[in-house]
C-alpha cells in the first residue's frame, strides 16, 4: 500500500517544456456543491462523518454507508498521503459514476498520514463498485493535482467555495506550473 501511495505522490512526469501538465481536469467528477471551504472537525472520524453526510446530500447516497466504507478503507491504512492532504475513497454498489468531494478544514487534524503531519485538505472519491481501473486513474488524477505545491498553497489561501472549485478544476493548460 505504501508503495502505491508513493507512486501516486511522486513528481508528475507529464511535462511540456519546463511546465507540468495535468492530463485531465477534475470536472469529470467534481461539482461546485461538493466543495466545502471551512469544514469544522476535531478528529479524523468526525471529518469522515461530516464529509460522508455532505457527500450523501450532493450525490444522493446514504451517508452512513459512505462513512462505514471510509472507516473500513482507513483500517487498511491511512489515506493521508502527506503534506496535509488526504484522499479517502471507496467503491459502492449503487453508485453509477465517479464522484468527488473536496473539503478544506478550518484546523488541521491528525489523520495518521504517512508523514505524520496533520491534514487540512481532503478529497473524497466515490466510485462504482465495478470501476476497476477508472477508480485508480481518478485517484492518480486527484493526487497529481493535490501534490503541486502552488496548487496546495492556493487551496489553503482561497477564500470561498467558488475560488476552491476554480482552482481544483482548472483546464490542463492552466494547471501548468
Amino acid at each position: 500500500m505504501a508503495l502505491f501511495l508513493h507512486w501516486l505522490t511522486r513528481p508528475p512526469k507529464e511535462r511540456v517544456g519546463d511546465k507540468r501538465v495535468y492530463t485531465m481536469p477534475l470536472t469529470e467528477f467534481l461539482v461546485p456543491d461538493a466543495v466545502l471551504p471551512n469544514l469544522k472537525a476535531a478528529s479524523k472520524k468526525q471529518a469522515l462523518r461530516d464529509i460522508a453526510d455532505h457527500a450523501a446530500t450532493v450525490m444522493g447516497l446514504n451517508g452512513r454507508d459512505i462513512y462505514e466504507a471510509l472507516l473500513q478503507r482507513e483500517r487498511l491504512g491511512s489515506t493521508g498521503i502527506g503534506r496535509g492532504i488526504a484522499i479517502p475513497h471507496g467503491k459502492f454498489p449503487h453508485v453509477q459514476k465517479l464522484q468527488g468531494l473536496f473539503a478544506r478544514l478550518e484546523k488541521p487534524i491528525d489523520f495518521e498520514a504517512l508523514d505524520h503531519e496533520p491534514v487540512d485538505l481532503i478529497f473524497l472519491l466515490v466510485a462504482p463498485e465495478n470501476a476497476g481501473a477508472d477508480h485508480l486513474k481518478a485517484l492518480a488524477k486527484v493526487a497529481r493535482v493535490m501534490r503541486d505545491p502552488l496548487t496546495i498553497q492556493s487551496l489553503r489561501q482561497a477564500r470561498d467555495q467558488s475560488a476552491l472549485f476554480a482552482l481544483l478544476t482548472r483546464t490542463p493548460s492552466s494547471n501548468a506550473a
